[in-house]
């Protein structure tokens, strides 16, 4: 737990004692297990929302009610077990984002993070005057000051409020990417220099608006001392993804966590999803016959994105990742950070923090160390 050494993360009225934030991870990978076990040890705990019913019976079927049910019921299990901060994670793409958003709202999580694309116009069934009065604080996430600015220009224009924090996405983070292909190894668009950007636009909505701002950093963040870092450079918290899959409590299968604790650097690759989007995954077979023009027949029940063409797809990224979440890693692949090759076993998310919070301290005793010998 936190030793008192490191600061809270706050969001509106919400305070996590450990400022971690664990990343939405969508397919089934952090379901209540490991968002809630998270949330127990004072960080934010969060389900991915996308393809969350894949495991009720009725998915193939009946996919909007199998995800509002699935979701539903993920929430109200991380509710029995911890009484930590729990939020979801919704991709603005799905096709059903405003039913999952509204359910969310109903089961009253603490937080909803919106991201593949930016929270405006597109929040229908939201409408302006409900989002002061609902329980969860939206947030946002980004991986330009463009992007940020536009939404809290659009907010403070069309609802006379803002977000309570918003997440700055980097380029060396796992799966769908918020950047160009281009951009990604562009040092221009690294994370300290998004996240300096952020900071800065975000202090002018704070001032107009008499109210605390959090920016929490994400993509690449691997240790204690990364954590400092950010912290110093002026983020509230940070956002981890890829230390939680290597977790005991992390909801996909072995074979999925298994791929982490394999892969070597020169394996982590970027793909051309058929979202449309570049993404950061662990380089299998799978992926090795989709970069020779293989293609992997499906057919398309849902049209789960709207951003997808599936005819011309040359596989289904929706049942791609179902498979990997089941451990059937022939037929899916996984994404993950860039920092995936440095995983070397699996523990449990208790431990995880524990060290997270150890290295965070020795970094700020060296640190301090450091400037005080320069004076």
């Amino acid at each position: 737990m936190n030793s008192g050494k490191i600061p809270e993360l706050k969001i509106g009225k919400l305070r996590a004692k450990v400022p971690i934030v664990q990343g939405g991870m969508s397919v089934g990978i952090s379901l209540s297990g490991l968002a809630s076990a998270v949330a127990k040890e004072g960080g934010v705990g969060v389900i991915g929302t996308a393809g969350i019913g894949m495991l009720e019976q009725d998915f193939m079927t009946n996919y909007r009610e199998a995800n509002k049910r699935a979701l539903r019921n993920e929430i109200r299990r991380a509710r029995e077990i911890t009484d930590g901060i729990i939020g979801v994670n919704i991709l603005l793409a799905l096709s059903d984002s405003d039913e999952l958003l509204l359910t969310a709202v109903e089961e009253d999580v603490d937080l909803i993070f919106l991201g593949a694309g930016l929270p405006l116009k597109n929040l229908k069934k939201l409408p302006a005057d409900r989002l002061k009065d609902v329980c969860a604080k939206i947030v946002p996430i980004v991986s330009s000051a463009r992007a940020a600015n536009i939404i809290f220009q659009y907010w403070a224009s069309n609802y006379g409020y803002v977000p309570d924090a918003i997440v700055v996405e980097g380029p060396l983070a796992g799966g769908h990417l918020g950047l160009k292909r281009e951009q990604i190894n562009n040092p221009d668009y690294r994370l300290e220099k998004i996240v300096g950007e952020v900071i800065f636009i975000v202090k002018t909505y704070e001032e107009q608006f008499n109210k605390t701002i959090s920016v929490i950093a994400a993509g690449g963040i691997y240790t204690g001392a990364d954590i400092y870092k950010f912290m110093k450079l002026g983020v509230q918290g940070v956002q981890m993804a890829t230390r939680f899959v290597a977790t005991y409590e992390c909801n996909a299968e072995e074979e999925f966590k298994e791929a982490y604790i394999k892969c070597r650097k020169e394996d982590l690759t970027i793909i051309e999803s058929p979202v449309g989007l570049p993404g950061r995954a662990i380089r299998n077979t799978f992926l090795e016959d989709v970069s020779q023009g293989i293609k992997k027949p499906f057919k398309c029940p849902w049209k789960c994105l709207r951003t997808c063409d599936f005819k011309d797809a040359p596989y289904c990224i929706a049942l791609a990742l179902t498979n990997a979440k089941k451990g059937n890693m022939n037929n899916g692949f996984a994404f993950a950070g860039a920092n995936a090759y440095r995983v070397d076993k699996i523990i449990s998310v208790k431990e995880l923090i524990d060290t997270l919070l150890i290295e965070y301290e020795r970094e700020m005793i060296m640190m301090s160390g450091s400037i005080a010998v320069e004076r």
